[in-house]
């Protein structure tokens, strides 16, 4: 994920507004599903897990509001850079990096342990996606937990493919069922809204608020955000207002859904 320049207000660290085109919506997401988490096991600090982390983008600034972060990531290079991210923000010592990815998740790091689980950028590049969210759901607290899941959108790859005047590889990638576009897609896997819907709710969780993501960022030219005032913040405003509309979301180049595990009865556990 690109690097974020970030600001501070009450509700704790922000994206710039460059960062806000491709994750504000998600930011202000996972702040109020912190809040609320936090409310509900009357914990200020929370334990979190990012996985495929990577240089810690979005787990620094959550240490940032107080919580412990687990992130788990193939990479060496990503944790030496998380590393040293979480020392220059001075929150080394609520971030913990882990070598490995969701085959092996419950390898290296304990199993029903975390309070919100991050699941973002992973699950359109594992073999078996809906095994990969399986793994990623039993990391949660059986007591009930949020997971949040950030994913490649098809609408986005067949909109963007048009545009670019690709027409016979946009119609591939609405009729695939993955949502590639041909051999030499770099992404494997894609996904609608009702598509991720389903495959949350076949993990065991209850699948909740969803927002488009870059549902114009990667289409405007940049020249004309660039040069333009205010053009950056008022196309940020633009995303953020958009997110929640389901027309949208169908042309979003990235999808966030918020699902949640319900508590197991005791009887049960």
């Amino acid at each position: 994920m690109p690097s974020e320049s970030r600001v501070r207000d009450a509700g704790g660290p922000v994206p710039g507004p460059h960062a806000a085109l491709r994750t504000g919506v998600v930011w202000d997401v996972l702040r109020q599903a912190l809040l609320r988490r936090a409310a509900a096991t009357g914990r200020s600090a929370l334990d979190v897990l990012d996985t495929g982390g990577g240089s810690g983008s979005f787990a620094v600034p959550v240490a940032g509001l107080g919580h412990r972060v687990t992130v788990v990531d193939p990479s060496p290079d990503a944790l030496f850079a998380l590393e040293r991210r979480a020392a220059e923000q001075g929150v080394a010592e609520r971030v913990r990096g882990v070598q490995g990815d969701t085959h092996d998740l419950h390898d290296v790091v304990e199993s029903g342990a975390f309070d919100l689980v991050l699941c973002h950028g992973v699950l359109e590049y594992v073999d078996d996606p809906a095994a990969g969210l399986r793994a990623v759901a039993g990391a949660l607290r059986p007591d009930g937990g949020t997971l949040s899941v950030l994913t490649a959108g098809v609408g986005g790859a067949v909109l963007s493919r048009a545009l670019a005047g690709r027409f016979s590889e946009a119609s591939r990638a609405l009729d695939d069922p993955a949502g590639r576009w041909g051999d030499a897609d770099p992404v494997p896997h894609r996904f609608t809204v009702d598509g991720l819907r389903e495959l949350i709710g076949a993990a065991g969780l209850r699948p909740g608020e969803v927002h488009g993501v870059r549902i114009f960022a990667d289409l405007v030219p940049g020249a004309l955000v660039d040069t333009e005032p205010d053009a950056l913040r008022a196309l940020a405003r633009l995303e953020a207002e958009a997110a929640g509309l389901p027309a949208f979301q169908a042309i979003a180049g990235r999808l966030h859904v918020l699902a949640e595990r319900l508590a197991t009865p005791s009887g049960e556990r």
